[in-house]
């Protein structure tokens, strides 16, 4: 069984904080889609081709609130990279932010049982790694503790106070695959992961700056 504790000053996931060209063009983009609370943003000329290795994943009640924020997204400039349909596991699609940025929204539920909302259940940043396991154990090294742990394929960590956001890793060509889009991609993630720890960078090169205060 996989240690879920460590003595390491605890860490926890404190902001996410998107670079991206055009700031203002951003906040624009994300105060219209409606997950402006979640995400910060910050200019950065870095250099990025194809998949950056993440996806933030927005869980919402029914299948008419994920069709309204799929909508909000296209009206304010993003693009359709899978459509909302449905699946085994419930209702979803996927969306690429004006910055690159990609955003899944989905529910468990088939069925509409009230009308769309805007409101968000959960919000998860997703990153997708070459070995979840040895990941999984760095960030217990960090002080994180597992909430969830299906083997090799996907871990998820308890979330603090600080953010309310939610971290989990998967493997990273499975991610791909579920996002529509080719596994390839070079250059920067464009996403910095604030800490209550301190700064590091993980095994797959995803950055943690330590949080503001």
């Amino acid at each position: 069984m996989a240690t879920t504790t460590s003595s390491a000053a605890p860490t926890t996931l404190a902001s996410v904080t998107l670079e991206v060209a055009d700031p203002e063009a951003a906040r624009r983009f994300y105060s219209a889609f409606g997950v402006d609370r979640y995400i910060t943003v910050r200019a950065s000329e870095a250099a990025s081709a194809g998949f950056r290795g993440f996806t933030l994943a927005l869980t919402v009640s029914g299948p008419a609130t994920v069709d309204g924020f799929v909508t909000s997204a296209v009206g304010a400039g993003a693009t359709v990279l899978k459509p909302a349909t449905k699946s085994l596991w419930g209702y979803g699609g996927v969306v690429q932010a004006p910055d690159g940025t990609i955003w899944k929204i989905a529910t468990s539920a088939k069925k509409d049982t009230g009308p769309a909302t805007r409101a968000i259940d959960e919000v998860v940043l997703l990153l997708g790694v070459e070995d979840v396991k040895a990941t999984k154990q760095f960030y217990v090294g960090r002080g994180l503790t597992v909430a969830k742990s299906f083997g090799g394929k996907y871990a998820e960590f308890a979330s603090g106070d600080a953010c309310p956001v939610k971290l989990a890793l998967y493997k990273h060509r499975a991610l791909a695959k579920d996002l529509g889009v080719p596994a390839d991609g070079t250059g920067s993630h464009r996403i910095v992961i604030g800490s209550t720890g301190g700064a590091f960078t993980d095994p797959d090169g995803f950055v943690w700056e330590a949080a503001r205060s």
